[in-house]
């Protein structure tokens, strides 16, 4: 990457150790971006509204949410973020062992803004998250104009 690339914030929902320890490996070794990581629902709705300890957590440029998730579940996750007015532009990357279309319907009827099935073999897991990390910083205008393009 190139020095003046644009360095995102990235807010991972997940309860999967080992789907954590990919996702930070995959951004430690090939992305530059800053990756927070909450393990439950009501977690990522507390980040994302900055209560509680997350009181001075970053606005995240884009979230990757697991949907089975302890407490508060991707879905009632993605629901609150998308009719939540200051919250509603964060894209939502649905990331999950899930390939039930009723799981990928309800997402997009939710606004997901991608629903992508998480690969279990760990090559293509990190190319995953590369693809991912590559298309919202390199080709999607995001919201905030807080980072220099």
């Amino acid at each position: 990457m190139t020095d003046d690339a644009r360095v995102i914030n990235v807010l991972l929902v997940e309860d999967d150790p080992g789907d954590v320890l990919m996702t930070r490996e995959a951004f430690e070794e090939y992305l530059h971006n800053r990756l927070d990581v909450v393990t439950d629902g009501a977690e990522a709705l507390a980040y994302l509204r900055n209560e509680g300890q997350y009181a001075d957590a970053p606005r995240p440029d884009l979230v990757l949410l697991d949907l089975n998730l302890p407490r508060r579940d991707g879905r009632e996750v993605l629901a609150e973020v998308k009719a939540d007015p200051k919250l509603s532009a964060i894209p939502v990357i649905v990331l999950t062992t899930s390939q039930a279309e009723e799981d990928v319907l309800r997402s997009y009827q939710l606004h997901a803004n991608a629903y992508v099935t998480k690969p279990v073999d760990f090559d293509r897991f990190i190319d995953a998250i590369k693809q991912i990390d590559h298309f919202f910083v390199s080709v999607v205008q995001l919201p905030g104009g807080e980072h220099p393009i």
